[in-house]
């Protein structure tokens, strides 16, 4: 009845490590540049602070896909 069992990786936890570790890194970038970017236009800190907090989840999908697979490309779909 049920599929083969499947064990437990070290990928799923080293993953989330790198996600956190992702996240805080550039949380750091973005406050380190904060002074900076406080001096612009309030139009154009919108644009940058959206777009900061948007691009951080780029690499996420890939790191995802590697997490399930052990590769960073998603496998061919049949």
């Amino acid at each position: 009845m049920n599929g083969p069992q499947k064990q437990p990786t070290w990928r799923k936890p080293a993953g989330m490590l790198a996600i956190l570790l992702i996240i805080l890194v550039w949380a750091v970038l973005i406050v380190s540049a904060s002074e900076f970017i406080g001096q612009l236009h309030i139009l154009l800190q919108s644009v940058i602070y959206l777009i900061a907090g948007v691009i951080w989840i780029a690499p996420m999908r890939p790191l995802m896909i590697w997490m399930e697979t052990g590769s960073f490309r998603a496998p061919p779909t049949t």
